[in-house]
């Protein structure tokens, strides 16, 4: 492939991965992660509550990974309020798992800058066939889009099969019990995958400018070696 195809297909994967760290950043300060409702059962078990009825007892919950709010519907009107994961919230939610996301946006964010980089510097500069060539392209991609993957998957799992909402929902709650009525991933849970997918993306523009993937020499250059160092004996 002529050179100046390869510094435009370089350039496109640099500017697609650094437009990953912006939008990641921004997702992990946003409250758009998850959006839903909390069903008070025990105000609507007490009243027998259903069909339109129902509805005065359905609020909202919305969050992030540091913040949230929260619309409280009990059935004398709804009443909103925000919480924090750090440090109310601790106590109630699989901590490791939620610090595991945050810590594994962060190195997606490290490594989405650092692949970056060594895009702009294959594009202009002179890389080595070493970390700063074609290997690292692919090195820093695939992390990338395996932390990107983890992240998803530790998150739809604090969601799903921890219960993260019900958990927020019926912390300090004495009386009344809260149960998830509705929820869904919103626009930063979005982000990630497709964060993922341009990482992915990324790794087939590397091939497309020509660059084997690592480990995977062809038997022509292996032969070539082999030939030129017997000339040499």
């Amino acid at each position: 492939m002529p050179a100046q195809q390869k510094k435009v297909i370089f350039c496109i994967a640099g500017v697609l991965s650094f437009a990953c760290a912006l939008g990641i950043a921004a997702a992990i300060g946003t409250q758009l992660w998850i959006k839903g409702t909390i069903l008070c059962k025990t105000g609507a078990l007490l009243v027998n509550a259903s069909g339109p009825e129902l509805e005065k007892f359905i609020g909202e919950i919305q969050y992030g990974l540091f913040y949230g709010e929260r619309v409280r519907q009990c059935g004398l009107g709804g009443r909103p309020f925000r919480f924090s994961f750090f440090p109310d919230l601790l106590k109630i939610i699989p901590a490791s798992i939620h610090v595991s996301v945050i810590l594994f946006c962060t190195v997606l964010i490290v490594f989405a800058l650092v692949g970056t980089g060594f895009f702009m510097y294959n594009a202009f500069g002179n890389p080595y066939e070493t970390l700063h060539g074609p290997v690292g392209l692919y090195l820093w991609s695939f992390i990338s889009c395996s932390c990107s993957c983890l992240i998803m998957i530790l998150f739809s799992s604090e969601v799903k099969i921890h219960h993260l909402s019900e958990k927020i929902a019926n912390y300090k709650e004495g009386s009344f019990i809260f149960k998830t009525h509705n929820e869904q991933f919103q626009d930063s849970f979005w982000i990630i995958l497709v964060c993922s997918l341009v990482h992915f993306l990324n790794v087939v523009l590397i091939r497309l400018a020509g660059f084997e993937f690592p480990f995977s020499k062809s038997k022509e250059s292996d032969t070539t070696t082999t030939g030129a160092v017997d000339l040499m004996y």
